[in-house]
């Protein structure tokens, strides 16, 4: 079969919806047919079975995730401390805005990762460029990073993007991200104190 690749990608971000509206269960050949405005049986003919369905998702968000990552390497380094919160703040808007359907699939794709390591594989390099890249973003501005404190923020970005998702009102608020500019600050307080 000859691959139409605009229509595998158009498959691939109709999975990607499915994931996110309708969780790993909904995630069907039909459903994916029915997002993607295509014949039945068109996924099913790039995608042959659950697995290769779950992979082109897989492949799909990690793309996703490395054009983010572009964009936010393309500009300008926080070169202080406020511009560092200005860009985490807006890292974690965008969970809830632009972002939300990407993040919800790869939730969901970590999920399933946990019955399919290769999938988990896949999904490897998503939070592992994060940590050096949340290194750098704390160096940029002037911080004393180390290993230990990049992963920290990093970790507490990522614990964040659940709740965030979520948006219960009792979680958020105990948790601070009822105010993503106070959590900002509470985080880099708490791991750089004496800067």
């Amino acid at each position: 079969m000859t691959v139409n690749q605009d229509r595998r990608d158009r498959l691939r971000d109709g999975a990607l919806m499915v994931l996110a509206e309708a969780g790993g269960r909904g995630l069907t050949h039909r459903a994916v047919d029915a997002a993607a405005q295509v014949p039945d049986g068109t996924t099913k003919n790039y995608f042959p079975s659950r697995d290769a369905l779950l992979l082109a998702v897989a492949e799909r968000t990690l793309e996703l995730y490395r054009a983010a990552a572009e964009r936010v390497a393309a500009g300008a380094p926080p070169t202080g401390r406020e511009a560092l919160i200005t860009l985490l703040r807006g890292l974690l808007e965008d969970v809830a805005g632009p972002g939300r359907p990407r993040l919800q699939a790869y939730l969901e794709l970590q999920a399933e990762a946990f019955r399919r390591p290769w999938l988990a594989a896949v999904l490897d390099p998503i939070a592992a460029a994060d940590l050096p890249g949340f290194a750098m973003t704390q160096r940029a501005a002037g911080l004393r990073v180390t290993p230990e404190r990049a992963a920290a923020v990093t970790l507490a970005m990522h614990a964040s993007i659940p709740h965030l998702l979520m948006g219960g009102p009792a979680t958020l608020a105990a948790t601070g991200l009822d105010d993503l500019d106070g959590f900002v600050r509470g985080l880099l307080t708490a791991v750089y104190p004496e800067e």
